[in-house]
């Protein structure tokens, strides 16, 4: 089977400095496109894309996706749009919910609205499995949804709704990619925001106790980067009409919760510090505003994008844990 990838094409990359942007750009950079990073470092590391910098098809751009003249001139000319720029984390947006709304509704109607007076083909853009907040049923359904429980989880929310307005009103063809759980090299495992995967690599490197925040049940459908840039792919260049201005689950559609998780981590890291094995597991309260259980359905992926997640959990992450160790030392 011919792989379906973006080439010799100009493609947008929205908060490329960030661990899916700089994932993507590199994955295109690979595929002869010429690639605009844009990116504010609110959230974003000049080290995710300090080996791109000088790359003859690389061009970066730093300013903030709520400034529409920056906007406008970076959506000039461009091809596709791998919007990725947001303020992520539901516990920040808890805390701080001007901002978040800030950044992720403004932020992204603002480029929304370049894109489409630069006529890009298609507009591709990240979601939340965040959105399906109360709803309880497994697997998730894009069309069965809850209510919100968190501010982040609104504006992912908010964001769907004004893609495919967008796409009814001006003809702007959006697809909107909900994430689950994503995890590989270049993700942050420092500060209070880092995700569960590089934050537990990082304690256990350290022979430091992971605190699960709860009793380790609640479940997760962890997702390898590389699936994550496949998605991108094939929804950026999809000619299927039934997938414009949708949404789409992007995992690997497994379940795993956090015990299964932090015991595959131990275990897998054992190889590189025998040590490792007598860290202790650690338990803490509930975190307020969390999903308890995220399992996806891929059937609407499979059948209208071709999308078929080669990665699994376990051979994600022995990639992944192969680059932390390397990079943590």
């Amino acid at each position: 089977m011919i792989e379906r990838k973006i080439t010799n094409s100009k493609v947008l990359v929205t908060g490329v400095a960030g661990f899916i942007g700089s994932n993507l750009a590199n994955d295109l950079l690979l595929n002869d496109n010429q690639v605009i990073g844009l990116d504010s470092f609110i959230t974003g590391k000049r080290e995710n894309i300090a080996s791109i910098l000088e790359h003859p098809n690389f061009t970066f751009v730093e300013g903030d996706i709520r400034d529409r003249e920056i906007c406008d001139h970076v959506c000039n000319g461009v091809d596709y749009v791998l919007h990725q720029a947001a303020l992520g984390s539901v516990p920040r947006s808890i805390e701080d919910p001007f901002k978040t709304n800030d950044i992720n509704i403004n932020g992204f109607l603002t480029m929304l609205i370049s894109a489409r007076d630069a006529k890009v083909k298609s507009f591709v853009y990240a979601t939340s499995s965040s959105v399906y907040g109360t709803e309880k049923r497994l697997p998730k359904v894009e069309e069965q949804i809850g209510d919100p429980l968190s501010p982040y989880a609104i504006t992912k929310s908010v964001n769907e709704q004004y893609a495919k307005v967008f796409g009814g009103l001006y003809g702007v063809k959006t697809i909107g990619l909900r994430y689950f759980n994503v995890f590989g090299a270049q993700q942050d495992p420092d500060g209070a925001y880092a995700a569960a995967i590089p934050k537990f690599i990082r304690q256990f490197v350290r022979h430091e106790s992971p605190i699960i925040h709860g009793d380790g049940t609640q479940s997760r459908d962890f997702t390898y980067i590389d699936n994550v840039i496949q998605a991108n792919n094939l929804a950026a260049i999809s000619t299927n009409p039934d997938a414009h201005n949708e949404v789409f689950n992007v995992a690997f559609g497994e379940s795993t919760n956090l015990d299964e998780l932090v015991q595959l981590l131990q275990e897998l890291l054992v190889k590189f510090d025998p040590e490792i094995a007598n860290v202790e597991i650690k338990y803490g309260p509930e975190r307020v505003g969390d999903v308890r259980h995220s399992l996806a359905s891929i059937v609407k992926s499979t059948t209208l994008l071709g999308y078929k997640p080669e990665q699994d959990l376990r051979t994600g992450l022995e990639t992944a844990i192969a680059w932390y160790w390397e990079n943590l030392h």
